[in-house]
């Protein structure tokens, strides 16, 4: 009588990876924002942590205006992915008659960068990447 082979069933689980934005280096981050700044159709940034906040916007006007808008636009993300389980967020996009806002987290730091309608944001997200 022949053998029967025995077989094992065997499942891996593969782990989930997030892509997440890292910057090894504040300085860095700053250094890389002052160069995305330099172009003309960026009107400015507002870059955030739970013990400072750094504003350069080519209006001092209007920097509450900014501010409020940029905390409230992440508020209301944060508060929506919950609402519906999206999970996190990456990046947020609110795009105005003439201005867009880009919204991220860069390890503990929340940045918003402030263009005009017609900048690519995704160029933007790649500088910041690296």
């Amino acid at each position: 009588m022949p053998r029967r082979k025995a077989t094992q069933e065997m499942t891996a689980e593969t782990p989930i990876i997030e892509e997440k934005i890292e910057t090894t280096n504040a300085n860095q981050l700053r250094e890389t924002l002052e160069k995305i700044k330099e172009q003309p159709n960026i009107v400015g940034y507002i870059l955030r942590n739970t013990s400072s906040a750094a504003i350069d916007l080519k209006d001092p006007s209007k920097i509450i205006d900014y501010a409020i808008i940029s905390s409230s636009a992440l508020e209301a993300a944060e508060n929506l992915t919950k609402l519906f389980n999206l999970g996190a967020a990456k990046h947020i996009i609110v795009q105005g008659k003439d201005v867009k806002m880009l919204a991220t987290t860069i390890g503990e730091n929340k940045l918003t960068l402030f263009m005009e309608k017609t900048v690519d944001h995704e160029k933007i997200l790649k500088k910041l990447k690296t």
